[in-house]
């Protein structure tokens, strides 16, 4: 199994099952619903998490919460604290709504505060960061491999959040002091405050995963410069860190990236509510997941009929797929995850049952390998229906089909009578 590394802008081999495998990916900062995009990431881990396990892995999948930053205050100014519990409260309703399960450790920030002021003081101790009036600020040029990551030259990093107490203009916030309109903070060396948002995320991943783990995942909006400062901040405590780095391709809203700012968002519930889960779900397998991929009606439509052709598969009769047919579904997905692939094996599968459940298991999409039963009363009105159009009653006849379609189900005519399917 290999996977494409950030870092090394190349292709990265897993060792051979059974090795851990410990995965760690950014979550959601917490302050209102989730928009479709921030579903990516998430569904990847969890996909991830669901094929190497059946390729004989030991897989642990960490998905953190970010439940202290700057959104929250300022979203909720006075009363933070009780808008990231409600925030966290419909980020797991809403994925759940997805039918995936949940990752092996849910953390949030607020949790491991304690674990995150011991790791500060490591790096002051070790000269990688020094404090200025309350805060402590990370000292870039400490790092000499800082923008390795995201291929930015140390000496031209942008400046990140200007602050006159800082060194350099490159150093970030590892811990902030606490601001008048800041209703949360936490005691500490240098004072009341709280952590900045990269330390975070530093701390949450090695104390569930270790100094050391395979797989780092996230957005591509976050290679810089969250993940870049996460690198230095481990590294320069001597920590391996992450061995692998993933960063999905960003999900576009008409042709532009999704996000709050810009106004067009689509709520990870909305589009469940509109399109149903396997349409949203297989909408994501047509895109590699480290391209862009564009989030429409056309697109979700074109998901929708793959959904309604795979259910189509189980209402027919089986039939074997061709030799070595699972092998190519297991090279598309060992060769960098490539779902687009593995989405024409599928397909490939043809009336082969057994194959096309195995794979679509993998994606949390068994559930279209159930065929419906109509409810007596629909089969009722399909036989009356039958029965008008055999003594050519044809506007009985669609009279009965608009009352079997309104109540969800669609018949057809096949040649041994009629055919119940699930609209």
């Amino acid at each position: 199994m290999q996977l494409y590394d950030t870092l090394t802008r190349g292709k990265q081999e897993l060792p051979p099952p059974p090795a851990p495998v410990r995965m760690y990916f950014c979550g959601p900062t917490v302050y209102q619903r989730a928009h479709i995009g921030n579903a990516r990431p998430y569904i990847l881990g969890m996909w991830l998490r669901s094929w190497l396990r059946s390729r004989g892995y030991d897989v642990t999948l960490v998905h953190n919460i970010t439940d202290i930053n700057d959104r929250i205050y300022e979203a909720a100014p006075g009363a933070s604290a009780e808008l990231a519990a409600r925030a966290t409260q419909w980020y797991l309703e809403d994925t759940d709504l997805l039918g995936l399960g949940r990752p092996d450790a849910l953390p949030k920030a607020s949790e491991v505060v304690p674990q995150i002021v011991r790791f500060i003081s490591d790096l002051i101790e070790g000269v990688h960061a020094y404090e200025s009036e309350g805060d402590v600020y990370f000292r870039v040029a400490s790092f000499p491999e800082y923008g390795r990551l995201s291929g930015q030259r140390p000496d031209q990093v942008e400046e990140q959040g200007p602050n006159a107490r800082k060194d350099d203009p490159r150093d970030f916030a590892l811990w902030k002091a606490n601001k008048p309109d800041e209703d949360t903070w936490w005691d500490s060396p240098w004072g009341r405050g709280r952590p900045g948002w990269h330390i975070e995320c530093s701390v949450m991943a090695e104390e569930l995963l270790g100094p050391a783990f395979e797989i780092h995942g996230g957005g591509l909006d976050l290679v810089f410069p969250h993940h870049e400062n996460e690198l230095a901040q481990s590294r320069a405590l001597g920590h391996d860190f992450a061995q692998i780095w993933t960063h999905n391709g960003l999900l576009r809203f008409t042709g532009s990236k999704m996000s709050k700012s810009e106004g067009n968002v689509v709520t990870i519930r909305d589009a469940i509510e509109r399109w149903g889960r396997e349409t949203v779900l297989v909408f994501f397998l047509t895109a590699h997941w480290s391209k862009p991929i564009d989030f429409s009606d056309e697109t979700l439509v074109s998901a929708a009929a793959r959904v309604d052709g795979f259910r189509e598969v189980f209402r027919g009769p089986f039939q074997a797929a061709p030799a070595r047919a699972w092998e190519g579904f297991e090279a598309a997905l060992d060769d960098d995850f490539n779902t687009p692939d593995a989405l024409a094996v599928m397909h490939g599968f043809g009336r082969d049952h057994e194959l096309l459940r195995r794979a679509l298991d993998v994606f949390g999409l068994a559930s279209l390998a159930e065929t419906a039963e109509a409810p007596s009363e629909i089969v009722e009105l399909a036989k009356q229906r039958q029965e008008a159009r055999a003594a050519r009653d044809f506007d009985e006849a669609d009279r009965l089909r608009t009352k079997i379609e309104a109540a969800g189900w669609e018949a057809r005519d096949v040649a041994d009578g009629f055919q119940l399917v699930p609209r």
